[in-house]
This record gives C-alpha cells, structure tokens and sequence, in this order.
C-alpha cells in the first residue's frame, strides 16, 4: 500500500515560530510511519519557504499545518496552498482570517448569541479615544489580529491607557480595548470530520500559579499555571461549555479542529474570549491532553485531523465515529 505523503508545514513569520516547531515535532512523532511518509516544510521568519510551492504540489498529498499566529493561521497559507491545489488540514481562508481577527469575531460570535467581553476599537491614527460608556477600568488592551500573549496589556487606570495602545500598535493597526473580566479560565477543544460532525472534548481548567492580573492569559506563560482535564466542574457546567465551544466553531464555520478560550465570570456567567483554528499541538499543548482525557491517542489524534482535511477536500469519505 503506498504511504500518504503529508508536508507539515511549520515555522514561519510569526511569534508563534517556536511554538510550530514543538507541535510539528510531535506531529511528526506521532504519525505511523507506515502509514504516512512525513515531509517537513520548514517556513522562514521571514516568510521564505524552502520549495516553491507549485513543486510542493507534486511532492505531497496534503498538508498538515502546524503553524501558529498570523500568516500561518490567519488564512495567508491557506490561500497560498487553495490557489496552488494543495488539499490541507484545519479551515478554510475566510474562517481563518475570521478567528484572527478578534473584532470581526466578536460580532460575529455575539450576533450568535455568545457571550463575549463588551469592547471598543481604537485605530493606530486616531487622535483621541472615545470614552468608554459601557464599561470601565481596568481594561485589557490588545492587537486586532494577533496571539493573545502578543502586544497584550492590563490597564488599571486611563493614565496608563496611552502607553498600554502604543505598545499595541507595535504589533496592529487595530487596538481592541476590552472589559476585563475577573472570573476562572476554562477552554475547550473541537474535532470534527471535515464534513460537519463535530466532537467536543474534555474542558480544560487554567489554574494560575502566579499573581498575574489578567488571569485569561496566564495560559501564555507555562510556569505561571497549571492544567486541569478534565476540569473539576458540575456535569452541567462542562457541557455548557461544551455546547458553546461547539457553537463557535459553527459560527466561525472552522473544519477539521479549534480551541475556544473561555472564562467564568464572577457574575457566573460564561464568555468567549477567542478560537483558535490551529491550537498548539506540542505534548503539553491543551489540544492533545484533552484528546488523551477522551481516550483519544495522539496517533489518533492526527490521523483524524488528516483524514478531515482529505473528507474537506473531498478525497475521502466517512464521518468520525
């Protein structure tokens, strides 16, 4: 039987860089190699590939994307490999461009009646910013259309406000002033088989080891928090999440997987606070240990998000069991 060829495109021109490399490498050590020839395709911080891609065409079946942040996950490599006939893993260009971009995800998770953070949006010209009059502080300041631990700010008080936005705007033309939301951490992940069944997995539980503020991003600090899967919450209160973390990967219209970031308010109740298409697949990514809490392997693991992009793709059928 001839191996599936499968490039796992990792790297790239973002913060995410080292991340990629570290869910590439678990990728690659997951998959059965007899099953799989395993190509990797190392993409430059400075956004230069290794091959030209319309000789990548001919050199693998599909591509795993393993990379993180914008270009990787934003929908610049899925439209370089859409336009060059690559079948690839994860969604499609319009709801990877759509969950990187936090304000165009907003509305469009609020217009499905999920609850997200009120916020308003400052651009890098604008001379003043209106006063917030849904909201106060403390505020959390963050790019448009990057990673969540990238240009991000806690403000306390509207003297700070300016140097918190110039920072911001360091990173995106776009600032997102958000209403900061004290409460608990959870995040949930989704399978789906490329055609639309989905499987929600276990929810994770962030528990902060340190006294950092903004509790939601701790996540971006490995030695600042702990995990927990599945998270020590009611059979209720899980599904609830489950249910929403399903809901947004809907709305977004996401394929194949996602990693919704939630918090529990102190008001009880439950925000979105972004999706991730491409969520960190490295052994102590939350993605793989809420897998492994299902009972799912990591082999398995990748093998359906392959077999999902090919379904996608429409070179093989079948739904997940």
């Amino acid at each position: 039987m001839n191996k599936l060829r499968v490039g796992i495109l990792m790297g790239g021109p973002s913060a995410g860089h080292d991340i990629s490399l570290s869910s590439a490498e678990a990728i690659r050590e997951s998959l059965n190699s007899s099953k799989y020839e395993v190509i990797p395709v190392v993409i430059g911080r400075d956004g230069s590939w290794p091959v030209e891609v319309s000789d990548l065409a001919d050199d693998i079946d599909i591509a795993f994307i393993a990379m993180h942040g914008e270009y990787g996950e934003d929908g610049t490599v899925q439209e370089i490999l859409r336009d060059a006939g690559i079948p690839f893993t994860g969604s499609d260009v319009l709801p990877s461009a759509l969950a990187m971009n936090k304000i165009l995800a907003s509305r469009l998770l609020a217009s499905h009646g999920i609850s997200v953070p009120r916020f308003v949006v400052v651009h890098k010209h604008e001379k003043t910013v209106d006063p917030f009059k849904d909201f106060d502080f403390p505020v959390v300041v963050k790019p448009a259309d990057r990673g969540s631990s990238v240009g991000v700010s806690v403000v306390r008080v509207p003297e700070e406000l300016y140097v918190a936005l110039q920072n911001t705007f360091r990173f995106s033309r776009d600032a997102i002033v958000q209403e900061y939301i004290p409460g608990h951490e959870v995040t949930c992940s989704v399978l789906d088989d490329g055609l639309g069944d989905v499987v929600p997995l276990p929810v994770s539980e962030i528990i902060r080891k340190s006294g950092n503020i903004f509790d939601y991003f701790a996540k971006s600090t490995r030695d600042a928090r702990d995990e927990v899967t599945p998270a020590r919450l009611t059979d209720e209160g899980a599904e609830l999440i489950q249910r929403t973390a399903v809901a947004a990967h809907r709305a977004i219209g996401a394929s194949g997987m996602s990693r919704t970031d939630m918090i529990i308010g102190e008001d009880g109740e439950l925000y979105v606070l972004e999706i991730n298409t491409i969520p960190d697949m490295s052994e102590n990514g939350l993605f793989p240990r809420a897998a492994l809490a299902h009972g799912i392997t990591l082999g398995d693991l990748f093998d359906r998000i392959i077999e999902a992009g090919l379904r996608k793709h429409g070179l093989l059928l079948r739904s997940l069991s």
